[in-house]
């Protein structure tokens, strides 16, 4: 037996970012949306715990038990006193270590599937219980659609969506890792007074209205000066990509992937084509938001 559970990418439209905790971790005030670029994720029996990934950027996952997805097996295993004994097939479409959670999104998938595949009949707040365990955001990979993540962004409250959104994403060639954004940014605001994050009321309300234009003005990324810092040339495609036409762009999550807000369709096609002409990105991505967290095939 087997099962397959979808899970989407995601784009951070405000990531509001506080002083570094004594516990190294910083609160947040993030505002996710989840965008129809999706990783599937396969959990078959098998004899033993292993993970396998097929896509781009396949050999950069980790196969072992570091991988989200065999945490997620692990974890819900333990829980219900059962072996862990499963083949995790991951289809990779979401850029890796781009900024976009795909292997949160792996670990959300894993967890649903697993859940599905053992009959453990685990209840919504167990399945977030264990995604906040395994990381920041992969509560929201689970739960999709429009979120607001409070502490380090595993305390989500919904929020409505009144339309859709349309996306380009520029792929930059190798990732970022998180943890050194974050080092970065705490380099950067060294000796200076870091605000409480806060949501953005005209950014909530434009997502509320499905207004564009609006949210294209609230868009913001306390991340984005860091993982400037730390990979200049992304400069040139947020510039590429508003000379294209943008509405507005920034820096998805702690980066590399850029993030494109467009007013329809058609722009995103223009937008992507002009940016992979531009020279700056290896890759350029339409897609929709807001799209459903993880669903079982």
């Amino acid at each position: 037996m087997s099962v397959t559970v979808r899970v989407p990418a995601k784009v951070n439209v405000q990531l509001a970012v506080g002083a570094a905790r004594p516990d190294g971790f910083h609160d947040l005030a993030n505002v996710f949306l989840a965008v129809g670029l999706y990783d599937e994720v396969t959990v078959t029996e098998a004899d033993e715990l292993r993970v396998t990934c097929a896509g781009p950027d396949a050999g950069q996952v980790p196969m072992d038990r570091t991988n989200l997805a065999a945490r997620a097996a692990l974890a819900l295993a333990e829980r219900h006193g059962r072996s862990p004994a499963v083949h995790i097939h991951i289809a990779k479409d979401i850029p890796v270590a781009g900024g976009m959670a795909g292997g949160s999104a792996d670990g959300a998938g894993a967890l649903v599937a697993c859940d599905a595949l053992w009959g453990t009949n685990a209840s919504r707040d167990e399945l977030l219980g264990i995604c906040a365990e395994l990381g920041s955001d992969v509560p929201f990979s689970l739960v999709g659609g429009a979120a607001l993540g409070t502490g380090r962004g595993e305390k989500l409250r919904p929020l409505e969506v009144g339309g859709t959104f349309h996306w380009v994403f520029a792929m930059a060639d190798g990732g970022l890792s998180t943890p050194a954004v974050f080092r970065e940014f705490d380099r950067l605001g060294e000796g200076t007074d870091i605000p409480e994050p806060v949501a953005s009321e005209d950014l909530l309300a434009a997502l509320e209205k499905g207004d564009t234009a609006a949210l294209a003005a609230a868009l913001s990324n306390d991340l984005q000066p860091a993982a400037l810092s730390l990979r200049p040339s992304l400069a040139n495609t947020l510039a590429a990509g508003r000379a294209a036409g943008a509405l507005a762009g920034l820096v998805s999550g702690s980066g590399p992937t850029t993030a494109f807000l467009v007013a329809d369709a058609e722009a995103a096609t223009a937008v992507a084509r002009a940016l992979l002409a531009s020279g700056t990105c290896r890759a350029a991505r339409a897609a929709g938001s807001p799209a459903a967290g993880a669903t079982v095939l």
